[in-house]
Protein backbone atom coordinates (compact mmCIF):
# COMPACT_ATOMS: atom_id res chain seq x y z
CA UNK A 1 0.00 0.00 0.00
CA UNK A 2 1.39 3.76 -0.98
CA UNK A 3 2.05 5.79 1.99
CA UNK A 4 -0.52 8.41 0.48
CA UNK A 5 -3.45 5.94 0.64
CA UNK A 6 -3.76 6.86 4.53
CA UNK A 7 -4.88 9.92 3.45
CA UNK A 8 -7.60 8.32 1.04
CA UNK A 9 -8.72 6.49 3.60
CA UNK A 10 -8.90 9.28 5.92
CA UNK A 11 -11.06 11.10 3.50
CA UNK A 12 -13.46 7.75 2.49
CA UNK A 13 -14.32 7.84 6.40
CA UNK A 14 -14.77 11.31 6.57
CA UNK A 15 -16.86 11.67 3.09
CA UNK A 16 -14.20 14.05 1.77
CA UNK A 17 -14.80 14.85 -1.69
CA UNK A 18 -11.49 16.50 -2.28
CA UNK A 19 -7.96 15.57 -0.76
CA UNK A 20 -5.13 18.51 -0.86
CA UNK A 21 -1.78 18.06 -0.70
CA UNK A 22 -0.02 21.36 -0.61
CA UNK A 23 3.94 22.04 0.02
CA UNK A 24 4.45 24.31 2.85
CA UNK A 25 0.45 23.78 4.17
CA UNK A 26 -1.20 20.95 6.31
CA UNK A 27 -2.72 18.42 4.49
CA UNK A 28 -6.77 19.13 3.82
CA UNK A 29 -10.05 17.41 2.92
CA UNK A 30 -13.30 19.56 0.90
CA UNK A 31 -16.05 17.71 3.39
CA UNK A 32 -20.04 19.26 2.13
CA UNK A 33 -17.90 21.68 0.13
CA UNK A 34 -15.95 23.45 3.06
CA UNK A 35 -12.34 22.79 3.34
CA UNK A 36 -10.93 21.04 6.57
CA UNK A 37 -7.52 20.92 7.53
CA UNK A 38 -6.57 18.00 9.08
CA UNK A 39 -4.20 17.19 11.86
CA UNK A 40 -0.87 16.61 10.56
CA UNK A 41 2.65 18.32 9.87
CA UNK A 42 2.92 20.88 7.29
CA UNK A 43 4.13 19.33 4.39
CA UNK A 44 7.49 20.04 2.82
CA UNK A 45 8.32 20.06 -0.77
CA UNK A 46 10.55 16.68 -0.75
CA UNK A 47 8.05 15.27 1.79
CA UNK A 48 5.08 15.71 -0.81
CA UNK A 49 7.01 14.92 -3.93
CA UNK A 50 8.16 11.44 -2.42
CA UNK A 51 4.53 10.99 -1.37
CA UNK A 52 2.85 12.04 -4.79
CA UNK A 53 5.99 10.65 -6.81
CA UNK A 54 5.51 6.96 -5.57
CA UNK A 55 1.63 6.60 -7.29
CA UNK A 56 2.82 8.53 -10.22
CA UNK A 57 2.62 6.80 -13.83
CA UNK A 58 6.69 7.22 -15.45
CA UNK A 59 5.32 9.01 -18.17
CA UNK A 60 2.90 11.33 -16.39
CA UNK A 61 6.28 12.03 -13.75
CA UNK A 62 8.43 13.06 -17.40
CA UNK A 63 5.12 15.08 -18.40
CA UNK A 64 5.18 16.82 -14.96
CA UNK A 65 8.60 17.87 -14.93
CA UNK A 66 8.62 19.73 -18.26
CA UNK A 67 5.21 21.06 -18.24
CA UNK A 68 4.53 21.66 -14.59
CA UNK A 69 0.91 20.09 -14.88
CA UNK A 70 -1.10 16.95 -15.10
CA UNK A 71 -4.01 14.89 -14.84
CA UNK A 72 -4.73 11.08 -13.98
CA UNK A 73 -6.33 8.74 -12.99
CA UNK A 74 -5.17 6.30 -9.59
CA UNK A 75 -7.17 3.79 -7.95
CA UNK A 76 -7.22 2.37 -4.09
CA UNK A 77 -8.31 -1.31 -4.66
CA UNK A 78 -11.67 -1.68 -2.60
CA UNK A 79 -12.03 2.18 -1.79
CA UNK A 80 -12.39 4.47 -4.99
CA UNK A 81 -10.66 6.28 -7.37
CA UNK A 82 -9.54 9.15 -7.67
CA UNK A 83 -9.03 12.10 -10.44
CA UNK A 84 -5.53 13.38 -9.92
CA UNK A 85 -4.10 17.00 -10.83
CA UNK A 86 -0.43 18.21 -9.85
CA UNK A 87 0.67 21.37 -10.36
CA UNK A 88 3.89 23.53 -9.47
CA UNK A 89 3.21 26.76 -7.12
CA UNK A 90 4.92 29.07 -4.94
CA UNK A 91 6.33 26.62 -2.34
CA UNK A 92 6.85 23.55 -4.65
CA UNK A 93 4.21 20.79 -5.99
CA UNK A 94 0.63 20.72 -5.29
CA UNK A 95 -2.33 18.38 -5.68
CA UNK A 96 -5.49 18.31 -5.62
CA UNK A 97 -7.84 14.64 -5.60
CA UNK A 98 -11.31 14.26 -6.31
CA UNK A 99 -12.70 10.83 -5.04
CA UNK A 100 -14.45 8.67 -7.98
CA UNK A 101 -17.27 6.33 -6.13
CA UNK A 102 -16.66 2.62 -7.68
CA UNK A 103 -20.11 2.18 -7.41
CA UNK A 104 -22.45 4.34 -10.01
CA UNK A 105 -25.66 6.01 -8.43
CA UNK A 106 -28.36 5.80 -10.50
CA UNK A 107 -30.58 8.44 -11.05
CA UNK A 108 -33.00 7.34 -8.79
CA UNK A 109 -30.44 8.17 -6.58
CA UNK A 110 -28.99 10.52 -7.14
CA UNK A 111 -32.56 12.23 -7.04
CA UNK A 112 -32.49 13.74 -10.69
CA UNK A 113 -35.91 13.83 -12.59
CA UNK A 114 -36.82 10.79 -14.05
CA UNK A 115 -36.43 13.10 -17.74
CA UNK A 116 -33.42 12.81 -17.26
CA UNK A 117 -33.13 9.04 -16.85
CA UNK A 118 -35.49 9.25 -20.11
CA UNK A 119 -32.00 10.75 -21.95
CA UNK A 120 -30.37 7.31 -22.30
CA UNK A 121 -33.09 6.42 -24.17
CA UNK A 122 -33.04 9.12 -27.12
CA UNK A 123 -31.94 7.63 -30.60
CA UNK A 124 -29.52 10.57 -31.37
CA UNK A 125 -28.53 13.94 -31.23
CA UNK A 126 -26.40 16.50 -28.33
CA UNK A 127 -27.04 16.82 -24.97
CA UNK A 128 -25.03 18.75 -22.53
CA UNK A 129 -24.04 18.54 -18.79
CA UNK A 130 -22.55 21.52 -17.75
CA UNK A 131 -22.50 24.06 -14.63
CA UNK A 132 -19.12 25.28 -12.88
CA UNK A 133 -16.05 22.88 -11.55
CA UNK A 134 -17.00 20.47 -8.72
CA UNK A 135 -20.86 20.68 -8.93
CA UNK A 136 -21.41 17.05 -10.08
CA UNK A 137 -21.27 16.87 -14.03
CA UNK A 138 -19.35 13.56 -14.35
CA UNK A 139 -21.58 11.84 -11.60
CA UNK A 140 -24.54 12.97 -14.16
CA UNK A 141 -23.39 11.87 -16.55
CA UNK A 142 -22.29 8.37 -15.43
CA UNK A 143 -25.49 7.69 -14.67
CA UNK A 144 -27.02 8.31 -17.25
CA UNK A 145 -24.85 5.87 -19.65
CA UNK A 146 -25.33 3.36 -17.00
CA UNK A 147 -29.04 3.67 -17.78
CA UNK A 148 -28.10 3.30 -21.32
CA UNK A 149 -25.67 0.62 -20.05
CA UNK A 150 -29.34 -1.34 -18.65
CA UNK A 151 -31.59 -0.32 -21.47
CA UNK A 152 -29.71 -0.78 -24.66
CA UNK A 153 -28.25 -2.36 -27.14
CA UNK A 154 -25.36 -0.46 -28.54
CA UNK A 155 -21.72 0.58 -28.54
CA UNK A 156 -20.90 3.19 -26.21
CA UNK A 157 -17.26 5.16 -26.35
CA UNK A 158 -16.07 7.84 -23.99
CA UNK A 159 -13.28 10.10 -23.98
CA UNK A 160 -12.43 11.38 -20.84
CA UNK A 161 -9.05 12.65 -18.99
CA UNK A 162 -8.69 10.85 -17.29
CA UNK A 163 -11.20 8.05 -17.16
CA UNK A 164 -13.37 8.68 -14.16
CA UNK A 165 -16.45 5.84 -13.76
CA UNK A 166 -15.96 2.69 -14.85
CA UNK A 167 -18.67 1.09 -16.91
CA UNK A 168 -18.88 -2.72 -16.36
CA UNK A 169 -20.26 -4.14 -19.77
CA UNK A 170 -23.91 -4.68 -19.33
CA UNK A 171 -26.36 -4.70 -22.39
CA UNK A 172 -23.90 -1.86 -24.50
CA UNK A 173 -20.39 -2.75 -25.48
CA UNK A 174 -18.17 0.32 -23.63
CA UNK A 175 -14.94 1.40 -24.78
CA UNK A 176 -13.41 3.87 -22.58
CA UNK A 177 -10.60 6.10 -23.59
CA UNK A 178 -8.62 8.39 -21.56
CA UNK A 179 -6.73 11.58 -23.35
CA UNK A 180 -2.87 11.19 -23.42
CA UNK A 181 -2.87 7.12 -22.97
CA UNK A 182 -5.38 5.86 -25.46
CA UNK A 183 -5.24 8.72 -27.55
CA UNK A 184 -3.70 12.42 -28.46
CA UNK A 185 -6.76 14.37 -27.66
CA UNK A 186 -10.52 15.01 -27.60
CA UNK A 187 -10.91 15.93 -31.24
CA UNK A 188 -8.57 12.88 -32.51
CA UNK A 189 -10.76 10.10 -30.56
CA UNK A 190 -13.78 12.32 -31.99
CA UNK A 191 -12.23 11.68 -35.33
CA UNK A 192 -12.01 8.26 -34.86
CA UNK A 193 -15.27 6.95 -32.73
CA UNK A 194 -16.95 8.53 -35.75
CA UNK A 195 -15.28 5.09 -37.65
CA UNK A 196 -15.48 2.91 -34.83
CA UNK A 197 -19.35 2.39 -35.27
CA UNK A 198 -20.13 4.44 -32.32
CA UNK A 199 -24.25 4.71 -30.97
CA UNK A 200 -23.14 6.63 -27.73
CA UNK A 201 -20.55 8.92 -27.59
CA UNK A 202 -19.65 10.52 -24.40
CA UNK A 203 -17.14 13.71 -24.81
CA UNK A 204 -15.65 14.09 -20.72
CA UNK A 205 -15.35 17.76 -22.04
CA UNK A 206 -15.82 20.52 -24.78
CA UNK A 207 -13.10 22.53 -24.29
CA UNK A 208 -11.96 23.63 -28.19
CA UNK A 209 -13.67 25.07 -31.05
CA UNK A 210 -12.39 21.51 -33.26
CA UNK A 211 -13.98 19.36 -30.61
CA UNK A 212 -17.44 21.09 -30.48
CA UNK A 213 -17.41 21.25 -34.15
CA UNK A 214 -16.64 17.41 -34.00
CA UNK A 215 -19.32 16.56 -31.59
CA UNK A 216 -22.06 18.72 -33.15
CA UNK A 217 -21.36 17.07 -36.44
CA UNK A 218 -21.53 13.13 -35.21
CA UNK A 219 -24.72 14.43 -33.18
CA UNK A 220 -25.65 15.65 -36.58
CA UNK A 221 -25.28 12.54 -38.23
CA UNK A 222 -27.54 9.65 -36.01
CA UNK A 223 -25.03 9.31 -33.17
CA UNK A 224 -25.91 10.05 -29.49
CA UNK A 225 -23.65 12.78 -28.32
CA UNK A 226 -23.33 13.44 -24.38
CA UNK A 227 -20.74 16.39 -23.21
CA UNK A 228 -19.86 18.15 -20.60
CA UNK A 229 -19.37 22.21 -21.00
CA UNK A 230 -18.26 24.69 -18.45
CA UNK A 231 -21.53 27.12 -18.06
CA UNK A 232 -24.16 28.49 -15.77
CA UNK A 233 -26.91 28.11 -17.60
CA UNK A 234 -29.04 26.50 -20.88
CA UNK A 235 -28.98 29.87 -22.39
CA UNK A 236 -25.93 30.68 -21.70
CA UNK A 237 -24.24 27.30 -22.95
CA UNK A 238 -25.85 27.55 -26.43
CA UNK A 239 -24.46 31.22 -26.41
CA UNK A 240 -21.26 30.08 -25.68
CA UNK A 241 -21.16 27.11 -28.14
CA UNK A 242 -21.83 29.45 -30.74
CA UNK A 243 -19.48 32.30 -29.90
CA UNK A 244 -16.38 29.49 -30.55
CA UNK A 245 -16.88 29.79 -34.04
CA UNK A 246 -15.63 32.58 -36.42
CA UNK A 247 -18.32 35.20 -37.18
CA UNK A 248 -18.56 33.93 -40.61
CA UNK A 249 -19.30 29.96 -39.58
CA UNK A 250 -22.04 31.51 -36.90
CA UNK A 251 -25.16 31.12 -38.73
CA UNK A 252 -24.90 27.84 -39.65
CA UNK A 253 -23.57 26.04 -36.46
CA UNK A 254 -27.16 27.69 -35.23
CA UNK A 255 -28.82 25.40 -37.47
CA UNK A 256 -26.68 22.93 -37.19
CA UNK A 257 -26.95 23.27 -33.06
CA UNK A 258 -30.61 24.18 -33.55
CA UNK A 259 -31.58 20.67 -35.26
CA UNK A 260 -29.09 18.25 -33.47
CA UNK A 261 -29.43 19.81 -29.21
CA UNK A 262 -31.99 17.26 -27.77
CA UNK A 263 -31.33 19.08 -24.53
CA UNK A 264 -29.07 21.13 -21.89
CA UNK A 265 -28.63 20.10 -18.24
CA UNK A 266 -27.10 22.77 -15.65
CA UNK A 267 -26.63 21.98 -12.52
CA UNK A 268 -25.21 23.73 -8.88
CA UNK A 269 -24.42 21.32 -6.13
CA UNK A 270 -25.48 22.73 -1.93
CA UNK A 271 -24.65 21.87 1.44
CA UNK A 272 -27.55 20.17 3.08
CA UNK A 273 -28.92 21.63 6.62
CA UNK A 274 -30.90 18.76 7.62
CA UNK A 275 -28.52 15.66 6.98
CA UNK A 276 -24.89 15.19 6.11
CA UNK A 277 -24.37 15.88 2.36
CA UNK A 278 -25.14 17.72 -0.67
CA UNK A 279 -28.40 18.28 -3.15
CA UNK A 280 -28.44 19.18 -6.46
CA UNK A 281 -30.37 21.90 -8.02
CA UNK A 282 -30.84 21.91 -11.96
CA UNK A 283 -31.60 23.67 -15.22
CA UNK A 284 -33.33 21.19 -17.69
CA UNK A 285 -33.76 22.54 -20.84
CA UNK A 286 -35.57 20.00 -23.89
CA UNK A 287 -35.09 21.17 -27.37
CA UNK A 288 -38.72 21.38 -28.34
CA UNK A 289 -39.50 22.62 -31.61
CA UNK A 290 -40.04 25.63 -30.16
CA UNK A 291 -36.52 26.04 -28.61
CA UNK A 292 -34.85 24.77 -31.70
CA UNK A 293 -36.21 27.80 -33.36
CA UNK A 294 -35.20 30.47 -30.51
CA UNK A 295 -31.53 28.95 -31.57
CA UNK A 296 -31.89 29.05 -34.92
CA UNK A 297 -32.88 32.75 -35.09
CA UNK A 298 -30.49 34.31 -32.06
CA UNK A 299 -33.29 34.56 -29.54
CA UNK A 300 -31.56 32.31 -26.78
CA UNK A 301 -32.80 35.28 -24.42
CA UNK A 302 -36.57 33.74 -24.64
CA UNK A 303 -35.30 30.54 -23.54
CA UNK A 304 -36.05 31.25 -19.69
CA UNK A 305 -39.64 31.90 -20.21
CA UNK A 306 -39.82 28.84 -22.95
CA UNK A 307 -38.34 26.87 -19.87
CA UNK A 308 -41.14 28.20 -17.28
CA UNK A 309 -44.00 27.73 -19.61
CA UNK A 310 -42.19 24.12 -20.81
CA UNK A 311 -43.18 22.18 -17.81
CA UNK A 312 -44.82 19.50 -19.27
CA UNK A 313 -41.38 18.80 -20.93
CA UNK A 314 -39.71 17.93 -18.02
CA UNK A 315 -38.35 21.49 -18.24
CA UNK A 316 -37.42 23.51 -14.83
CA UNK A 317 -35.43 27.09 -14.39
CA UNK A 318 -32.29 27.16 -11.83
CA UNK A 319 -33.92 29.43 -9.63
CA UNK A 320 -37.61 27.35 -8.98
CA UNK A 321 -35.77 23.83 -8.82
CA UNK A 322 -33.55 26.33 -5.77
CA UNK A 323 -36.81 27.19 -4.47
CA UNK A 324 -38.13 23.62 -4.22
CA UNK A 325 -34.70 22.63 -2.33
CA UNK A 326 -35.38 25.84 0.20
CA UNK A 327 -39.09 24.70 0.70
CA UNK A 328 -37.97 21.50 1.87
CA UNK A 329 -35.76 22.57 4.62
CA UNK A 330 -32.73 20.99 2.37
CA UNK A 331 -30.82 24.43 1.83
CA UNK A 332 -30.25 28.02 3.74
CA UNK A 333 -31.77 31.03 2.63
CA UNK A 334 -28.05 32.65 2.72
CA UNK A 335 -26.60 29.64 -0.11
CA UNK A 336 -29.78 29.79 -2.40
CA UNK A 337 -29.72 33.60 -2.31
CA UNK A 338 -26.14 33.28 -3.30
CA UNK A 339 -26.19 31.15 -5.99
CA UNK A 340 -29.71 32.15 -7.63
CA UNK A 341 -30.22 34.01 -10.63
CA UNK A 342 -33.28 36.25 -9.69
CA UNK A 343 -31.80 37.88 -6.20
CA UNK A 344 -34.92 40.06 -5.75
CA UNK A 345 -37.19 36.29 -5.53
CA UNK A 346 -34.57 35.20 -1.96
CA UNK A 347 -33.78 38.10 -0.24
CA UNK A 348 -37.12 38.29 1.52
CA UNK A 349 -35.99 35.02 3.27
CA UNK A 350 -32.58 36.76 4.65
CA UNK A 351 -32.37 37.57 7.95
CA UNK A 352 -29.69 39.90 7.42
CA UNK A 353 -28.21 42.13 4.33
CA UNK A 354 -26.43 40.20 1.69
CA UNK A 355 -22.90 39.65 2.40
CA UNK A 356 -22.37 40.04 -1.11
CA UNK A 357 -21.79 44.08 -1.57
CA UNK A 358 -22.29 44.04 -5.15
CA UNK A 359 -25.94 42.28 -4.95
CA UNK A 360 -26.89 45.75 -2.62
Amino acid sequence: MAKIDAFFHLMHDQGGSDLHLVAGQQPAIRIRGEIERIKYNKLTNDELKVLLYEITPEHKIKEFEETGDIDFAYEVPTLARYRANYFQQKNGMGAVFREIPNKIATCAELGLPSVVAKLATLPRGLVLVTGPTGCGKSTTLAAIIDEANRLRKDHVITIEDPIEFVHETQGCIINQREVGVHTKSFAAALRGALREDPDIILVGEMRDLETMSLALEAASTGHLVFATVHTTNAAKTVDRIIEVFPAHEQLQIRSTLADGLRAVISQILFKRIDVKGRCVALEILIATPAVRNLVREAKTFQIPSTIQTGRKYGMQLMDDSIMDLYNRGWISADEAYTKCNEKSRFRQFLKYAPSDFTEA
